[in-house]
């Protein structure tokens, strides 16, 4: 099969934010360090040697893209210090816009001022759209559904998923259609228990319960007590995350099955409240350790930030933040004058941290699944 050689390709990957890999001379001491590399796999060596020669299409169909955890092990025994690590990250960058047919992704992780720009603006149009339709309120408590009608927010929110949904799907689609163009590593013939095997080792295994990373990506030096080591970290944000979501659906369904009355509080002791009170806590403790460690380049995995790593978290931040705020708000005696406008931004930066899932870091939670189910399928 004949192969296209790209020279523009490392060069594209470098505004992507790679790293000078040209030193790298094809050693393996990366693919003998990864704890990920395993029954004779070439990772994250070979992923190099794409960009080196300039072979887009397989670099680009290769799933193996997204085993990496960003441990850094491969960058701190590099001997040519290529970093290896922060190579594999711009990768991914690349990869996202290349699956994206809107070319958002391209800007988003390209220019820091379209950034910056697009996301203010994302956020200040969702704000605006709301307060566009908000009512008077009588200001004795905090109502935020009849200050901004429930079916606006809902309706709201259901166009922001189908957007997101519809750019998410077009990318998977891509994605899995260059990866089954690729070459077969020799896997016997998939049979439904394997591919059963494969699916949940890669939902609930890996990207769930994250044991790869809590067990062979652990560094063997590290001193932190668990509640502060990086797999901890990377845990609590995720299902910080995923515990609001589904705090918000379980909320919505109450409401839906009239046990409940619209944007009413309920005491915390309520299932729904102990839940969202919890995954707010983790999404908080997470992101803060995450950025203070970002800011103080503590950890060597936060020595390389990109204008993608700090928009995600500060996002994530103030979406759980102004969350917990609301939270207390709700419990006060007299409704706080900073409710309102609180609510605003709290609703605005969730909805664009959905509708931006398929266009920024956030991608990962989509992509990588796929990813380790097509090498486990494989073999």
């Amino acid at each position: 099969m004949t192969t296209r050689v790209d020279r523009n390709l490392y060069p594209e990957l470098q505004r992507y934010g790679a790293t000078d890999i040209s030193a790298c001379f094809n050693c393996g001491v990366c693919t003998a360090i990864c704890p990920l590399s395993v029954d004779g796999a070439s990772f994250p060596r070979r992923m190099s040697r794409y960009a080196q020669l300039g072979m887009r299409e397989k670099l680009l169909s290769s799933p193996e893209l997204w085993s990496c955890y960003g441990c850094s092990e491969c960058t701190d025994s590099c001997p040519t210090q290529a970093d290896p690590a922060s190579f594999m990250a711009a990768a991914r960058r690349y990869a996202v816009a290349s699956y994206d047919r809107t070319h958002l992704a391209h800007y988003l992780a390209t220019s820091k001022v379209f950034a910056l720009v697009f996301v203010t603006a994302l956020v200040g149009l969702l704000a605006a759209f709301m307060y566009s339709v908000h009512k008077p309120v009588d200001g004795s408590t905090l109502a935020f559904f009849d200050f901004v009608p429930s079916d606006a927010i809902h309706n709201m929110g259901i166009a922001v998923m189908a957007i997101m949904g519809a750019a998410a799907l077009i990318g998977l689609l891509e994605m899995v259609r260059r990866v089954l163009r690729g070459p077969a590593t020799g896997a016997a013939k998939a049979t439904v228990r394997k591919t059963a095997d494969a699916a949940w080792n890669a939902a609930a295994v890996e990207s769930l319960a994250q044991t790869r990373f809590r067990q062979d990506c652990a560094d063997a030096t590290e001193t932190r007590p668990w509640y502060s080591q990086r797999w901890f970290i990377h845990f609590a944000t995720m299902w910080g995350f995923l515990g609001l979501l589904g705090a918000t659906m379980l909320d919505y369904g109450l409401e839906l099955a009239g046990l409940k009355a619209t944007g009413t509080p309920v005491p915390i002791w309520y299932p729904v409240r102990v839940l969202g009170t919890l995954a707010g806590a983790a999404l908080i403790y997470g992101t803060t350790v995450l950025i203070v460690r970002r800011l103080r380049r503590s950890d060597r995995s936060s020595l390389h930030s990109t204008t993608s790593d700090w928009t995600f978290l500060s996002m994530l931040w103030i979406a759980g933040v102004t969350g917990f705020i609301l939270e207390l708000g709700l419990y006060l005696p007299s409704a706080p004058s900073w409710g309102y406008p609180m609510f605003l931004v709290h609703v605005a930066v969730a909805m664009a941290l959905v509708l931006l899932v398929p266009f920024g870091k956030f991608a990962h939670v989509l992509y990588r699944p796929v990813a380790l189910f097509a090498i486990r399928l494989r073999g």
